[in-house]
């Protein structure tokens, strides 16, 4: 914070914002400090500071205030506009030393009303661009708005702007790194997605086919099946992959944050919306939004998502003005939807937005000997953060991790594993490390075509997915095991 008897002096206070500009990089910091020097240096009681809004430069909006109530801020008063529209018109400061009598806005009815004494207006400019405004006005005394200021501000002014540039580059350049980092960080490749059974490579070849497409992409499956895994693939391998990809869990917010944090709102809106917010749907423009858990949407939301796959557009809340956008949306669910709109809880018109082109990710129970490949997968990363020197699996382990249902699928073996790799003193990992929970009862009660399935799968694990080695161990026809696969995964 500036001290007072800084900025009573206009050369400590050019120091100070100098200061400012190197230590300051968080606009929403700065701006009050800003405003704060403005004030303190010529006496002023109320003040506010414009910026101009990143996708439209030529609009000015409110960014920080002081002593102005909500009302007087949302729409700024008469007077007050006055003197803003004349200082950017002109380019330099415009001061008003006695406002009552200055010709400019004697017709300024608030003038009165506020009892303004002295005014001043500084527009903010980095070489010919208009990047805002500080406005300040006196209602106790004229104090220091003397023409002996007018260089100090005008200079002051400078200041502002470049720390303003500053800080918005700033944060322009950390966002995009981090937009960076993370993509590195998720990319995955069709080579980092682990396995090599039938459905898993059936999945594969929808994506190969759709990624570059911009057609909306719904995901189907149980829950820890790697859907977030293909969203990405389907993001990173396409052409879109140098734009964003953008990720929410539908079922992590109230419906108030979830409606803000998906289309943005405008400052005032509600309580708590301090300034302008773009929503992920414009942040993700020109990328992939993927929208996890889609069927646990309200319907106010589910309403305001087809108007988007519709009309391609967003409305910010408090905001009448729609922003056209190019997205792609991969949406992801471990429900039924075709059920859920049945039901009456999912919107049936939305669902046939959504259901373009459709992914069903096998659960791990039905991915054969992928489950020792994943397993591995996460014994080689956990082996490696823990520090352990751990070889691989027991034959019992093995039998052990193939037999077992998986309702938690992928996640739920990388937890086993990860808990196994952490406890055991031995090189090979035993079935007992695993600690993996026996089917219950319930689970056992099957169908004689859900026990032919499972003796088919287990046949297929134990064989890596090899259909002749397959048959031949199950006693029938190369023919009927092609047959029979085909009618379970379609």
């Amino acid at each position: 914070m500036i001290q007072q008897n800084q900025t009573e002096d206009p050369l400590l206070a050019l120091s100070a914002i100098s200061e400012t500009i190197n230590t300051i990089y968080n606009l929403d910091e700065l701006l009050p400090q800003i405003l704060d020097i403005a004030l303190k240096t010529v006496h002023a009681q109320r003040g506010f500071v414009l910026t101009a809004e990143p996708e439209n430069p030529a609009e000015l909006s409110i960014r920080v205030a002081h002593n102005i109530d909500s009302t007087t801020i949302a729409t700024i008063d008469r007077f007050s506009r006055s003197v803003v529209d004349e200082a950017l018109k002109s380019g330099s400061a415009v001061i008003s030393y006695n406002v009552p009598e200055d010709v400019r806005f004697s017709s300024a009815q608030s003038v009165a009303e506020q009892k303004i004494i002295a005014a001043a207006c500084l527009p903010l400019r980095i070489k010919a661009q208009q990047i805002g405004a500080i406005y300040i006005d006196s209602t106790e005394t004229r104090s220091k708005f003397r023409p002996e200021s007018e260089p100090f501000l005008n200079a002051f002014a400078h200041q502002a702007a470049i720390a303003i540039e500053n800080a918005q580059m700033y944060d322009r350049l950390r966002n995009e790194n981090r937009r960076l980092r993370q993509a590195l960080a998720d990319k995955t490749e069709f080579t980092g997605i682990i396995g090599r059974s039938q459905p898993l490579l059936q999945v594969l070849e929808i994506v190969k086919s759709v990624m570059d497409t911009p057609a909306t992409v719904l995901i189907l499956g149980e829950s820890g099946t790697g859907k977030e895994l293909v969203a990405k693939a389907l993001h990173y391998n396409s052409r879109f992959k140098n734009k964003s990809f953008i990720a929410l869990f539908c079922g992590s917010l109230p419906e108030t944050l979830l409606e803000s944090e998906l289309f943005g709102h405008k400052q005032g809106a509600f309580t708590g919306a301090t300034h302008d917010k773009k929503g992920l749907f414009e942040e993700a423009d020109g990328g992939t939004f993927f929208l996890d858990e889609i069927g646990d949407l309200s319907p106010k939301i589910q309403t305001q998502l087809l108007r988007v796959l519709q009309e391609r557009e967003v409305r910010r809340i408090g905001e009448n003005k729609t922003r056209k956008i190019e997205v792609r949306i991969v949406a992801a669910t471990n429900k039924d939807l075709a059920a859920e709109v049945k039901a009456g809880c999912f919107r049936e018109d939305l669902f046939y937005r959504l259901n373009v082109i459709t992914i069903n990710m096998p659960s791990l129970r039905h991915r054969g000997h992928d489950v020792i490949l994943l397993a591995q997968h996460f014994l080689d990363q956990n082996a490696a953060r823990a520090g352990r020197q751990i070889q691989g699996f027991t034959q019992e382990a093995i039998d052990s991790l193939l037999q077992h249902d998986w309702p938690g699928n992928v996640r739920e073996l990388e937890n086993a594993v990860e808990r196994a790799v952490l406890l055991t003193k031995a090189e090979f990992l035993t079935a007992a490390d695993l600690r993996l929970t026996p089917s219950s009862p319930a689970k056992e009660i099957m169908t004689l075509q859900d026990h032919e399935r499972r003796i088919v799968e287990r046949a297929l694990a134990e064989h890596h997915d090899n259909i002749t080695d397959a048959a031949k161990a199950l006693g029938v026809s190369r023919r009927w095991l092609h047959y029979r696969l085909k009618e379970w995964r379609g």
